[in-house]
């Protein structure tokens, strides 16, 4: 099976670099031959990562100045160092944010995060056996970042409570709901 259903991109241009995103105009036609502009964000991809401590999972509340408010998340970032494996990206970015250095780690999800209009694509991996390390935040939001432990036993309670509304976030916690039952 075709997974395009036999659309196709017959031209696309450049339009923008902004930081790391860059900003494409896409043409496309339809099997029926039929064509239309698209725009793309296109984005390096990211990882996330739902770590779990002593029967608890650790969540960030930190800004997230594009929506103007504070959010509750597991620790994720961009793959941004080029050639760098997504679980090495992983490693780094919860061992930054959060200060923990994972014996086990496990795939949960592989998701698009809005393909309607982007490309980014996240990883999430669950981290276990957890050991402290010192943690290194980077930019102003990670260092006004608070930790938040929620025991595993409340994280259907905080589903439910729409407490936690970032989709990566979302998506980690629902998988572990479904590993307890």
């Amino acid at each position: 099976m075709d997974p395009s259903g036999g659309f196709k991109v017959v031209a696309s241009r450049r339009a923008a670099e902004l930081g790391f995103l860059g900003l494409e105009e896409i043409e496309v036609e339809a099997p029926d031959g039929r064509r239309a502009m698209r725009i793309a964000v296109r984005h390096p991809g990211a990882v996330a990562v739902l770590p779990i401590v002593d029967g608890e999972v650790v969540l960030i509340r930190q800004y997230r100045a594009p929506i103007e408010s504070l959010l509750r998340e597991v620790p994720a970032g961009k793959l941004d160092v080029g050639g760098e494996p997504p679980e090495v990206t992983a490693a780094r970015e919860r061992e930054d944010e959060i200060g923990y250095r994972a014996g086990e780690v496990g795939l949960i999800a592989d998701i698009w995060t809005t393909p309607g209009f982007s490309d980014e694509r996240i990883r999430i991996y669950v981290a276990e056996d957890l050991t402290p390390v010192p943690m290194r935040p980077h930019g102003i939001e990670e260092e006004a970042a608070e930790l938040v432990r929620v025991p595993i036993a409340e994280v259907a309670d905080l589903l439910a409570s729409d407490a936690v509304i970032d989709a990566k976030t979302l998506v980690a916690l629902q998988w572990l709901v479904a590993r307890e039952r």
